[in-house]
């Protein structure tokens, strides 16, 4: 297992499918921010309410210089569907293998309907133009989030 990435340091360049049919890579984003959110479940209200306020406010990260991914363990096919029903204008990427999360630390013992279960803790990392992360965000609440990564961003 990875270790964590600490605050301030290079994220380690990563290879996951995204949405848009292509092969998502973080070097090829160098020179932008980054956001990235992690969320537990395509389609559950909080995923979808944290999917609807970014997408909300993508004209405004653009203008920071930002690019938005949503990330999660769900398959391309269900990234497809979430994306279709919400009209996100951002990519998703697929992390089955919970390699991205290793990496991010996201992947926590969670307690569903009093049955013990490991799952993705709601999450947003960002990075820099150069690569390093500058924000780390945890157990966050989805309502009013994005908001706050932009805000963020903004007082970079």
């Amino acid at each position: 297992m990875a270790a964590k990435i600490a605050m301030g340091k290079k994220v380690p360049n990563f290879k996951i499918p995204s949405s848009n049919g292509e092969t998502f890579s973080l070097s090829d984003l160098k020179g932008k921010k980054v956001v990235l959110y992690f969320y537990p479940k395509d389609s559950t209200p909080g995923c979808t309410t944290e999917g609807i306020e970014f997408n909300e406010l993508l004209s405004q990260f653009k203008k920071q210089n930002a690019v938005v991914y949503g990330i999660s363990r769900d398959s391309l096919k269900s990234h497809d569907k979430f994306i279709c029903k919400y009209d996100f204008k951002f990519d998703l990427l697929s992390d089955e293998e919970e390699e991205v999360c290793q990496i991010f630390d996201v992947i926590k013992e969670k307690n569903m309907y009093g049955k013990k279960v490991m799952g993705i803790e709601r999450s947003t990392f960002v990075i820099d133009e150069d690569q390093k992360l500058v924000g780390e965000f945890r157990k966050i609440k989805a309502q009013g989030h994005a908001a706050e990564i932009l805000k963020f961003i903004k007082d970079l």
